[in-house]
């Protein structure tokens, strides 16, 4: 196994990189899970399943999304279109790059689904998830639409010492 070196960018491009990520990441997963610190094994479990399992067909069956048509810049002002909102299941029927099997298939599925039960069952494992971290915290209310703020910073930067010019 041969060792490699890393090379790390600049600060500033980290910086873009990581608000670009959460610009990103924000909207499914900050509206569901709230804005908690979810950092054990058992919380990433949780989440995991959720995921994998009702989040995944609820959100993909039966939210629709706006998708941007187009952007126009008009002096200083930007006016966007829209197009009209659908599921990602109802785009992807209208595909022409999808076979009819695979549309049969997702047809099968979108039948065997009631939303209102995911619902019930994402709201379950929220609260599960939500008890998990009172729990690790013991904390008798948790608030997941609150931003979380640092108990405290610790600055890695160390000051250097000031060198005055000799009297």
């Amino acid at each position: 196994m041969s060792k490699r070196k890393l090379i790390f960018p600049a600060l500033g491009l980290i910086a873009k990189i990581k608000f670009f990520v959460e610009e990103k990441n924000s909207t499914p997963i900050r509206n569901v899970l709230g804005y908690l610190r979810y950092d054990t094994v058992k919380e990433v479990e949780i989440i995991n399943h959720l995921y994998r399992n009702e989040l995944r067909l609820y959100e993909n069956f039966f939210q629709p999304v706006m998708k941007l048509q187009y952007k126009i810049r008009d002096k200083g002002k930007v006016y966007r279109k829209y197009d009209t909102p659908k599921t990602p299941y109802q785009r992807l029927l209208e595909s022409p790059s999808i076979t009819e099997e695979t549309k049969d298939r997702l047809k099968a599925i979108y039948l065997s689904l009631n939303p209102a039960e995911l619902k019930r069952k994402i709201d379950e494992k929220l609260n599960e998830l939500y008890q998990v971290y009172q729990e690790k915290n013991n904390l008798e209310e948790v608030k997941p639409d609150k931003k979380q703020t640092p108990r405290s910073v610790t600055s890695y930067v160390t000051q250097q010492e000031l060198i005055g010019l000799p009297s």
